[in-house]
C-alpha cells in the first residue's frame, strides 16, 4: 500500500509567519495576548496557551485591556481584523503587533480604497469567518457578503452603482469563478479582483489530483478552518472514503478490503509534526 502526501500540505506562509511572530514575542518574557485564535487550529492554540498566551475573544475583551505600569502586547491574528480593532488598541495604549497574513492585508487596502471611491464592495466568502468580518470592517461604504451562487443570482445592484468584487483568500477557486460569471452575465463586472491566495489554489488542486487516484483520503485540519473544510469537500467528491480529522486520535479508518493508495492532505494551519504523525501511523498500522 502506498501512502502519498499532497505536494502542498500544512502551514502556509501567512500562518507560519503568524505563529513564528507569537513565539518570537514569547522570548521577550512579555504577557502576550492574541486577538482571536492566532490561527484556526486547536492544537496550535492549545500549545501556545500552555506557554501563557491568552486569547481575546472579542472587542469587549479588548476594551477591558488597558495600559498601566506594564503595556500589554496584543498580536493580531493571521486572519486580520476590522479597522475598529486597531483604533481600540491605540486608544487603550496597547502594543499592537500585526501578524495579519500579507495577502489578507492586501484585500483590506483594496476594499478601503474602492469603498472610498464610491464602489459597493462584494465579498465572496463565509460571512461568519473572521477573515471576512475583518474585510467588511475596512469598508466605510456599502458592503455585501455573498457565499453562494444563489445569492449572486438574487443580488440586484442600485442603478448607477459601481461594484468591486473580492474573495475570501481560502474560498473555492471554481466557485468564485462561477459567481463572477453570474455577475458578468448581469453586466455587474465593474471591478473584479481574484484575491484567493495562490497557496489555496495550489493546495486544492494538489488535493484533488491525489483524491482522484486514491482509495482512501485523509484530510487533516482544524474543525473551524475554512480551507480545511473546503479541502474535505473537494476530496470527498473525488474519493468516497474521505476522512476529516483534527488529530491522530480522530483517525478511525474503516478501510475497503483492497487499498492501493492512501492520500493525505492538510489545511494551511496544520503543523508538520501532526502530518508526520498521521503519515507514520498509517504506514505502520495498515
Amino acid at each position: 500500500m502506498e501512502v502519498r502526501l499532497a505536494d502542498c500540505a500544512g502551514f502556509c506562509f501567512g500562518v507560519k509567519r503568524a505563529v513564528d511572530t507569537v513565539y518570537e514575542q514569547l522570548k521577550n518574557g512579555k504577557t502576550i495576548y492574541t486577538y482571536g485564535p492566532i490561527v484556526h487550529n486547536e492544537e496550535v492554540v492549545k500549545e501556545l496557551s500552555e506557554k501563557g498566551v491568552r486569547v481575546l475573544e472579542n472587542k469587549e475583551d479588548l476594551k477591558q485591556l488597558k495600559a498601566g505600569e506594564n503595556i500589554p502586547t496584543v498580536i493580531i491574528r493571521a486572519h486580520g481584523v476590522a479597522k475598529e480593532i486597531y483604533d481600540i488598541m491605540e486608544a487603550n495604549g496597547l502594543e499592537c503587533i500585526d501578524a495579519t497574513c500579507p495577502f489578507v492585508k492586501k484585500i483590506h487596502r483594496i476594499v478601503e480604497l474602492k469603498s472610498n471611491e464610491g464602489y459597493h464592495v462584494i465579498v465572496v466568502g463565509d460571512p461568519k469567518h473572521p477573515e471576512v468580518e475583518g474585510i467588511v470592517g475596512w469598508c466605510p461604504g456599502p458592503v455585501t457578503v455573498l457565499e453562494t451562487p444563489e445569492q449572486a443570482e438574487n443580488f440586484v445592484k442600485t442603478e448607477g452603482e459601481k461594484l468591486c468584487i473580492v474573495s475570501q483568500t481560502t474560498y473555492n477557486y471554481n466557485k468564485f469563478q462561477y459567481i463572477v460569471e453570474i455577475f458578468e452575465k448581469k453586466g455587474y463586472n465593474d471591478s473584479v479582483v481574484n484575491t484567493i491566495c495562490n497557496a489555496t489554489e495550489e493546495r486544492q488542486r494538489s488535493a484533488k489530483t491525489i483524491a482522484a487516484d486514491a482509495d482512501v483520503m485523509i484530510v487533516i485540519g482544524g474543525k473551524h478552518s475554512s480551507n480545511s473544510r473546503k479541502l474535505y469537500e473537494i476530496c470527498q467528491r473525488e474519493c468516497e472514503h474521505t476522512y476529516f480529522i483534527q488529530t491522530l486520535d480522530d483517525l478511525h479508518l474503516d478501510l475497503p478490503k483492497a487499498v492501493r493508495l492512501v492520500g493525505i492532505t492538510a489545511g494551511a494551519s496544520t503543523p508538520n509534526k501532526l502530518i508526520e504523525e498521521v503519515q507514520n501511523y498509517v504506514r505502520i498500522n495498515f
